[in-house]
């Protein structure tokens, strides 16, 4: 096989294997697959026609953005987080951010780019597209802790942040909340950004950790309780509730 046979069939098998991820996706955000159902390569396989390991491959891209989980020796599955865990991630996220905050002012880091992705938040947040307002609202994130200077709490960051967020995305979507409840929250990071920009390390830092009790508050009454009511009623037939997920338009800024 020549080279550029070779790189063709590469070609053909990366772009194969994140299409499939993108089904995968869907069938998870959709509901269709439940936060912490195992997911069989055997099932998908069989289901596309293709082989187990571009299942397998396709698992990988969503275990990186953080929507699967994959422990040695055992199924992926689709991440879940309790309610405690979600609190108890926005603890740790007050302590990692709120240092990222201190550090980017006290250095008087760029906030060019982390101002760009505010704008991006505000125009999402308007258009009321709820899957680009959470991909801002993590990038926004992402980039607080990445001009904190520090790559260990980068690091950190970014095991916490990718399942945190993909988790949010697909409760969002489930509960069926409307982007309007994070308005005050997108001028909530624009605020943040002013901060560092001015170099108040000291009122940066608390006033990202003052935040992210007012983000678990914000996700608590639009989405944690939401899910516990939705448990609360009468089953719906299953095409009548996927009908009306599809239809749904949510978001949330955390």
């Amino acid at each position: 096989m020549s080279a550029h046979s070779k790189e063709t069939s590469k070609s053909r098998r990366d772009l194969r294997k994140h299409e499939i991820a993108e089904v995968l996706l869907a069938e998870i955000v959709g509901g269709t697959l439940a936060p912490g159902e195992q997911i069989s390569e055997r099932t998908w396989a069989a289901k596309f026609g293709v082989a187990q390991a571009s299942i397998r491959e396709a698992i990988n891209i969503l275990a990186h953005e953080g929507f699967v989980t994959k422990e040695s020796g055992r199924s992926a599955r689709v991440v879940k987080l309790s309610e405690e865990d979600v609190v108890q991630l926005y603890e740790v996220r007050a302590g990692l951010e709120g240092m990222a905050g201190y550090l980017a002012a006290s250095g008087r880091a760029d906030v060019s780019h982390l101002q760009s992705i505010v704008q991006g938040m505000r125009g999402a947040s308007q258009a009321r597209d709820s899957k680009a307002l959470t991909d801002w609202d993590l990038q926004f994130h992402l980039e607080l802790c990445r001009i904190s200077g520090n790559p260990h709490l980068l690091s950190y960051a970014q095991k916490i942040l990718r399942p945190f967020f993909a988790f949010v995305r697909m409760r969002v979507s489930v509960s069926g909340q409307g982007t309007s409840a994070w308005g005050q929250d997108v001028d909530s990071h624009q605020h943040i950004v002013d901060l560092i920009q001015e170099g108040e390390a000291d009122l940066a830092e608390h006033y990202v950790k003052k935040s992210m009790v007012r983000f678990a508050s914000t996700a608590r009454k639009n989405w944690i309780l939401h899910d516990k009511r939705s448990e609360e009623q009468p089953p719906v037939k299953d095409g009548r509730r996927r009908r009306n997920n599809s239809s749904s338009q949510t978001g949330e800024s955390t």
